[in-house]
């Protein structure tokens, strides 16, 4: 396999892509970042983001109790982020004060986790992947799986948008004009819990915060309205992404670790220009 850097950035890409893995890891990646991008926005404005880190280790304990069953760990993964979202969301009904019920309910699944993994006797090498993903092990099942969930998310946030935005800037003013806040909320986080599972390829459970929170903060400190902010965010989870594949392939190093350092070079460059401006 040739991977050597020649400077022409097209023939570069023309030789990274005739490699099916890379370009299931392109197709898988920005799938991953769209949605994590429009529902990491959310996130961050119905400061969730514990709650999204949460489910993310809550999603590892999933995946080792479908190792000790032998299914594939996504959907265990998928079944843990799901139950533990809709748990959080029913014990703490308001998104402002749900971090000791998100504490609570995540204390008690990572006790799952090691017990699973206690009693598995081989080595589960498949759930410990997970905590650093296996972007560049994706097949193109994986890749359809992956297209589907995204797109199931994205239409029912395109649904879900205005009440959701409402909710999560004034939750009283949307009670007082008749939206269900509370299951706005439940679904809220069942759609996180989706994300989280899809994005644990890319940059793995312990990861997380790079796609779903990074580039939503970046975007809600650089824009004013939710519409400008969502397409910042994905904008920024794609460019990311992108990078951190294309860096990988040429320079091999984990492409998570591209991810979160380039992503996390732009929030500071984006605090420090805000910090000039001020001064």
């Amino acid at each position: 396999m040739d991977n050597s850097f020649s400077w022409n950035l097209l023939t570069d890409l023309q030789n990274m892509w005739q490699y099916d893995f890379m370009r299931h890891a392109f197709e898988a990646g920005t799938i991953v970042a769209v949605v994590a991008g429009i529902i990491g926005y959310f996130v961050v404005l119905r400061r969730s983001a514990f709650a999204a880190h949460a489910l993310s280790h809550v999603g590892f304990a999933g995946a080792a109790g479908a190792v000790l069953i032998g299914v594939n760990p996504i959907a265990g993964l998928l079944v843990f982020t799901s139950a533990g979202g809709l748990t959080m969301a029913a014990l703490g009904r308001r998104a402002a004060n749900r971090d000791t019920q998100v504490g609570i309910v995540l204390s008690f699944m990572l006790g799952l986790g090691v017990l699973f993994i206690s009693l598995y006797k081989g080595y589960a090498t498949e759930a410990y992947s997970i905590l650093f993903g296996q972007i560049l092990g994706i097949s193109s099942g994986d890749v359809l799986v992956t297209l589907v969930a995204g797109l199931v998310v994205i239409t029912a946030m395109v649904f879900i948008f205005r009440p959701l935005l409402l909710a999560s800037l004034d939750e009283d003013v949307a009670e007082a004009k008749g939206l269900p806040v509370a299951a706005l909320g439940l679904g809220f986080m069942l759609l996180i819990a989706v994300a989280v599972s899809i994005a644990v390829q890319v940059v793995g459970v312990l990861l997380i915060f790079a796609l779903m929170v990074t580039p939503a903060a970046i975007a809600e400190r650089t824009t004013h309205t939710a519409a400008r902010g969502v397409i910042v965010a994905v904008i920024v989870a794609l460019l990311v992404t992108w990078f951190g594949l294309f860096a990988a392939y040429y320079l091999s190093y984990p492409v998570s670790f591209f991810i979160t350092s380039s992503v996390f070079v732009a929030y500071v460059l984006v605090r420090l220009r805000q910090a000039r401006r001020l001064t």
